[in-house]
């Protein structure tokens, strides 16, 4: 059982290692890359799209007459006396085929659809959504894997450099040179590296699990190609027009219009339907034939408890989705500011880090490991130095990966970077 069980282990291992061979034989996936194959993998605008056009072919049902409505009958026909079931005996009998058209008015038509169009322009303002939702998760899934796989190859190095000095630590302990406490703090130091870089693999993990759910197997492709987090064409300030643009403000637009077109079709019910019937009867053949003709009209005998009540029950809708979209304008503004102001700070920590922080850790390493190449200084001092130091690397990887998210928030508000207004859909 137990060499079953190692051998198990051993075929894992090794197909966990050819996987990682070929996931870094593979092409390498960029940013760009990866939102294509996230707009072109997703299943949710292949139903958006289908709604979009269910609603355009419903749009164009809506603007015409309704079917004209075949009538067949007999009318007044005995059921018992001599002449019971004869439809030609007695000379009330008729024989009767006709046909009814209710006729809705052109303005009603027009305004159904209307009202069928707008749900399409809705849906299609909802794929832009879920399109720029796409990219801008999908990107923040590539920074997240990007990043943790940078930071994982800073690990690595230090890991080299650590084992090094374990080696150097154990000969100059040998050669009397050293105390046993350095070997062992040096040993601890690569076992500290290891947790981390353990630490680093689960992020990289994750983001590729994350990253799996907009692009598939290819989350397992090497993401290259640094983002360009730096600029963003929000960085003047946010405008009203681009705010507008904005596909959940567009969507909450749509509806507002959609309200809209509610409250003129219910004004336009307010003025009822007519409906013409007209038809031939066939009576016995000593009798006459006949013609009836007919026109039914409703009567909106209680219109201010029905038809006045729709038309202000739409009203108030309209006044919702007024709300909401004002609403939803103000909490965007306010989102994208927030999302500038992390950006712009992120900038100066990055800049920071590189300027000075990281430089004067670098110096301080030097000198400490100068030191103790010249016996002026213990190893534990260089220990301390690389550990200071590699802690400043991890926090400048993280400041970086926080403000390229932010980056990617402003970048991706909008679908292609940019998104035209849909017609009609501005209040």
């Amino acid at each position: 059982m137990s060499i079953r069980f190692s051998f198990f282990r051993l075929a894992a291992g090794a197909a966990a290692v050819l996987a990682i061979h070929i996931a870094e034989a593979a092409e390498p996936l960029t940013l760009a890359d990866a939102q294509r194959l996230a707009v072109s993998r997703s299943q949710q605008l292949v139903a958006n799209q289908a709604a979009a056009s269910a609603a355009r072919r419903l749009a164009q049902v809506a603007g015409q007459l309704p079917d004209p409505v075949l009538k067949v009958g007999v009318d007044n026909l005995p059921v018992n006396g001599p002449d019971r079931f004869s439809l030609t005996r007695d000379f009330m009998t008729q024989r009767r085929i006709g046909f009814m058209q209710e006729l809705t008015g052109m303005e009603k038509r027009r305004l159904r659809g209307q009202r069928g169009a707008q749900d399409a322009l809705r849906l299609q303002a909802e794929g832009q959504l879920l399109a720029t939702n796409a990219r801008r998760d999908t990107a923040l899934a590539w920074l997240d894997r990007y990043y943790a796989l940078q930071t994982r190859d800073v690990l690595l190095q230090q890991m080299d450099e650590g084992r090094l000095q374990v080696q150097a630590a154990e000969a100059a302990y040998r050669g009397a040179r050293g105390s046993q406490a350095e070997v062992f703090a040096a040993r601890s130091a690569v076992s500290l590296l290891e947790d981390k870089l353990n630490e680093v693999d689960r992020q990289a993990r994750n983001a590729a699990v994350m990253l799996a759910r907009w692009v598939g197997d290819d989350a397992q492709r090497v993401p290259v190609g640094a983002p360009p987090w730096r600029t963003t064409e929000l960085d003047l300030g946010i405008t009203q027009e681009h705010l507008e643009t904005h596909p959940e403000v567009a969507v909450a637009a749509a509806m507002v219009h959609a309200a809209q077109l509610d409250v003129f079709l219910a004004q336009a019910n307010q003025r009822a339907d007519w409906t013409v019937e007209a038809s031939y009867s066939q009576r016995g053949p000593a009798y006459s034939n006949m013609v009836s003709v007919g026109v039914s009209v409703p009567l909106q005998l209680d219109r201010a408890n029905r038809q006045n009540q729709e038309v202000a029950a739409r009203q108030a809708l309209v006044d919702e989705a007024l709300a909401r979209y004002d609403d939803l304008l103000r909490r965007e503004e306010a989102e994208v500011g927030v999302l500038l102001n992390d950006w712009r700070s992120g900038k100066q920590r990055v800049d920071r880090y590189a300027s000075s922080l990281l430089p004067l850790a670098q110096q301080r390493t030097a000198a400490a490991l100068a030191a103790y190449r010249g016996g002026k200084g213990d190893l534990a001092a260089v220990l301390a130095a690389r550990r200071d130091e590699l802690e400043l690397r991890t926090q400048a990887f993280a400041a970086e990966l926080e403000t390229a998210r932010a980056w990617a928030r402003l970048t991706f508000l909008t679908a292609d970077h940019e998104m035209p207004t849909i017609a009609g859909s501005k209040p």
